[in-house]
């Protein structure tokens, strides 16, 4: 923690955001295209700021579980780069898609390759590859999504994270353009195992049901270049750690990335959901959540509290 980040009147700043934001609750359309976000209250707002020595500065809804969705995928590919190292890039690429999330497009262009892990296709074969450390197939899957739990739960000091089962069995029932990616990636021999199974392992862990609180918390590794400062323990090696943000600053709002890094200046992840994750190296890691979500996915109201956070904190990586 910086000697800013020590003086930095934290009460004002959190008004501020509130200020801002209070006019705009409720923006944005909830993800109905699967039913079981459709119902969730677009009115509900919440956000964490976690700091290096554990202290956290919530506001509003900061408490309320919600679903992960995408945000789900920083960590899958964190653990996946942990157990198979770099070998994981022969299969997924680095660059920004310009596409939406769940595009197949691309990967008919560039022989069922994905652009990056945090779109739809790369996510489903970087969970593929995380199965085959876990010896492959349905129980390596079943594995895989317990030790990422395990790490959740770890991470965030709260052993009441979850997977939301509903959640997932919704994901599941409308989840046919997903498996038309993990079939198309698997046409080009870019899968490992069964695509039932990755996909099963896949929806689990998008539907981790977490609180910003949580969130924040358990991201702190990724701004200390993967180390968690309060415990001392090491997730993840610097390099790695800093490839992570690389591939989140520049793709970690799909077809919106561009925007979120012109407007917040730091690595983030959104999920439909409605939350989003933000990384500030040095300082510590923002969890926001509002269900609204603006054309590209992300969370509108979240995004507007992001830019007047950084505003407060001047924690833009440009600086």
């Amino acid at each position: 923690m910086t000697s800013t980040d020590q003086t930095l009147d934290w009460q004002k700043a959190l008004k501020a955001i509130q200020a801002t934001v209070t006019p705009r609750i409720g923006s944005g359309i909830v993800a109905d295209y699967i039913p079981a976000l459709a119902s969730v209250d677009p009115k509900k707002f919440g956000l964490a700021v976690a700091l290096n020595g554990g202290e956290m500065h919530c506001l509003g809804d900061a408490d309320e579980s919600f679903s992960i969705q995408s945000i789900s995928k920083v960590f899958t590919l964190a653990l996946t780069l942990r157990q198979i190292g770099d070998a994981l890039w022969k299969h997924v690429g680095r660059e920004p898609s310009g596409s939406p999330f769940n595009s197949i497009v691309q990967l008919e262009v560039e022989l069922g390759i994905p652009r990056n892990p945090l779109i739809n296709a790369g996510a489903i074969v970087t969970t593929d590859q995380l199965i085959s450390a876990y010896g492959g197939g349905e129980a390596g899957a079943d594995q895989a999504i317990a030790d990422l739990l395990r790490l959740f739960r770890r991470l965030s000091q709260d052993d009441s994270i979850f997977i939301d089962q509903n959640v997932a069995r919704s994901e599941s029932d409308t989840g046919s353009r997903n498996r038309a990616l993990g079939h198309f990636m698997a046409s080009f021999g870019n899968m490992t195992n069964p695509v039932e199974a990755a996909l099963s392992a896949y929806f689990r862990h998008c539907s981790l049901a977490i609180s910003c609180r949580q969130l924040a918390r358990a991201a702190l590794f990724l701004a200390f270049d993967g180390t968690d400062p309060v415990t001392g323990e090491q997730i993840i090696n610097q390099r790695r750690c800093r490839r992570i943000l690389a591939v989140m600053m520049s793709s970690g709002h799909y077809d919106n990335s561009g925007d979120f890094a012109f407007r917040i200046g730091l690595p983030g992840k959104s999920g439909v959901g409605g939350g989003i994750l933000v990384v500030a190296p040095d300082h510590g890691t923002i969890a926001v959540w509002s269900p609204g979500l603006n054309r590209a996915g992300t969370s509108m109201v979240g995004s507007i509290a992001l830019e007047e956070l950084v505003r407060q904190t001047g924690w833009s990586v440009f600086g």
